[in-house]
């Protein structure tokens, strides 16, 4: 083969290599946002309604500051199973790739190159101990006096941003408009 089209694929799977690692290495980040929401409830039903959220999300409470009204909940986020897999097989038709535009530019070492597949597992080993961790939610919670409705209650929410999402749907709270 033509040595400059393997040169140019080489250079094309090298920088594939480079995003699929990236990639990987991306879905054990920290997505941690924080969002205000408004509700028509009062403080007090939507404390309790909260705290029934998260007892059944098996989150625990962590601390309370009663001062400032903000209470911190903690739980364990485990690991997604398909997303390891998931992982895995793009690694192993990553080093795959890899190895065999490798294995064509140097062909005596064809056999070492494709030896690379065997790391393929080690992405969703990653991903496994990066993924399961101790998450905090973090709630404030404000009363906000209304003339037309009479009480709505501010709550600022610091969680990952799955769960913020899953947060607003359940309980069918809307982000505050700035």
């Amino acid at each position: 083969m033509n040595t400059t089209v393997l040169s140019s694929t080489f250079l094309l799977t090298l920088l594939l290599a480079v995003g699929l690692f990236f990639f990987i290495r991306a879905s054990a980040k920290d997505r941690t946002q924080q969002v205000q929401l408004i509700t028509e409830q009062s403080e007090e039903s939507l404390l309790a309604q909260l705290q029934q959220y998260f007892d059944n999300r098996a989150y625990q409470v962590a601390a309370v500051d009663a001062a400032q009204n903000q209470v911190t909940f903690q739980g364990f986020v485990r690991p997604s199973w398909f997303l390891a897999i998931f992982l895995s097989l793009l690694a192993f038709c990553g080093f795959l790739c890899l190895a065999l535009v490798l294995a064509m530019l140097f062909p005596n070492l064809a056999k070492v190159f494709l030896g690379l597949v065997l790391l393929s597992p080690a992405a969703g080993v990653f991903y496994w101990k990066k993924a399961g961790r101790k998450e905090q939610v973090s709630l404030k919670l404000e009363a906000l006096a209304s003339e037309a409705t009479g009480t709505k209650s501010l709550i600022t929410v610091t969680a990952h941003r799955d769960e913020l999402a899953a947060l607003q749907e359940a309980l069918q709270l809307k982000p505050v408009i700035e």
